[in-house]
């Protein structure tokens, strides 16, 4: 029997991958095909992840492949990525794990601000229509902090770990490297999304290793809770949507959101986020006071349009890589500038010497309803909020001619 297959069969002996998962249950040719599956995600993956991680995902599995449009080579200079599917008895393969890797070097900005998509699902699983669009952040919730935020951020399908490359690191090295493992499956369990974290830090820790990146990675949280995503009444929120309840309070609700979704306000967390919404009620009362031609909005925003908007800053390295898109072109927001365009405005601070820059990104319909002076209160607000609770001075606010009625 040759090396590899006695080191296979001592590790099974020990409790190992296979015969742990599935009790002894599986034949010399499931051992082989996993062994086989495992060599195959790893090379897919640059060997920055181990196969045997990957295929424990979902309860485990004995069989897996890597998409054939996958080039063996994740680059840490450009948005680069993996994909591996779970490959049944019948042969037939499902979505399972991705891989994806960004830099501040690319072209294309690790932080993109904009109306990229609603975050909310607007049928059920059964493709009918919701009766209550926005109650659940249920497509893509607010990112919560990995510990304190140094180490990276997670939702319930995926984590990110990121790393700030030193001013010692190599010449490939860029100055922010994120790294995301995404499950690709409906209910993500919590061993699974912690399996994730560990993926994805120790995938981490390969490449920034391999480029030359010099960084210290914080170790993974005891806990990892689940992320809400269920929104709540913004005239009480807290942590990072705390100032949405101030606005309510001294300037009516209005046409203003009324829920909010919140992540807690760390003082070490280099990006965070709060997700406001208007809900059913709300969209009926805001629309017996508009306009003949924009109440078909209040239509929409009951079905299929809901009425959002989200607030997002950036600090340090993660503020010199933010941008959007505009009409399928990367725009790279400058820190020390401030501005705005379709759905998407800035502003700019210094916090702890470092840049920072504070957005606003609204539904394209949204921000038609709320009107140029309320936006620009609006987001007035967050951004003195957030610079004053941070402690940042030479802040830059968008010139009134930014908010402008589209």
């Amino acid at each position: 029997m040759g090396a590899g297959w006695r080191r296979l069969w001592q590790t099974m002996a020990v409790g190992g991958i296979g015969l742990s998962l599935y009790a002894g249950m599986l034949t010399v040719d499931d051992i082989r095909d996993r062994a086989s599956s495992e060599r195959d995600i790893a090379a897919a993956c640059d060997h920055l992840v181990s196969g045997a991680q990957v295929m424990d995902l979902q309860g485990g599995m004995v069989r897996a492949k890597s998409s054939d449009y996958d080039e063996y080579r994740l680059d840490a200079r450009h948005r680069s990525a993996c994909t591996i599917y779970k490959v049944s008895g019948s042969h037939k393969t499902t979505d399972l794990f991705r891989l994806i890797v960004e830099s501040s070097d690319d072209s294309e900005p690790v932080n993109v601000i904009g109306d990229r998509g609603s975050p909310f699902l607007t049928t059920t699983d059964g493709d009918q229509p919701k009766d209550d669009v926005t109650a659940v952040a249920d497509r893509e919730p607010e990112a919560w902090p990995l510990g304190d935020g140094t180490l990276g951020s997670y939702m319930n399908f995926r984590a990110t770990i990121r790393a700030e490359c030193g001013p010692s690191s190599g010449k490939a090295a860029p100055r922010l490297l994120n790294v995301t493992a995404v499950a690709r499956y409906p209910e993500v369990p919590a061993e699974d999304l912690r399996r994730l974290a560990h993926i994805a830090r120790s995938a981490t820790q390969q490449l920034t290793r391999r480029i030359g990146c010099r960084t210290q990675l914080p170790a993974l949280p005891d806990r990892m809770t689940t992320v809400p995503s269920k929104l709540r009444p913004a005239a009480s929120a807290t942590g990072s949507c705390r100032w949405a309840d101030q606005l309510v309070k001294e300037q009516r609700q209005g046409r203003l959101p009324d829920r909010a979704l919140t992540i807690p306000a760390l003082e070490t967390n280099p990006a965070e986020g709060c997700l406001l919404a208007v809900s059913p009620g709300r969209v009926r009362a805001i629309a017996d006071g508009l306009d003949d031609d924009q109440r078909d909005y209040a239509d929409g925003a009951l079905t299929h349009a809901p009425w959002w908007l989200r607030t997002a800053s950036y600090f340090d390295a993660e503020a010199e890589s933010v941008g959007y898109d505009d009409f399928g072109d990367d725009v790279i927001l400058k820190p020390g500038t401030a501005g705005g365009k379709d759905g998407t405005w800035w502003a700019s601070s210094i916090c702890g010497g470092k840049p920072a820059l504070h957005t606003v990104s609204t539904d394209h319909i949204y921000d038609d309803i709320l009107g140029h002076k309320m936006l620009s209160s609006l987001f007035r607000a967050y951004v003195d909020d957030i610079t004053t609770r941070r402690g940042c001075t030479h802040v830059t606010y968008p010139a009134a001619k930014d908010f402008r009625d589209l």
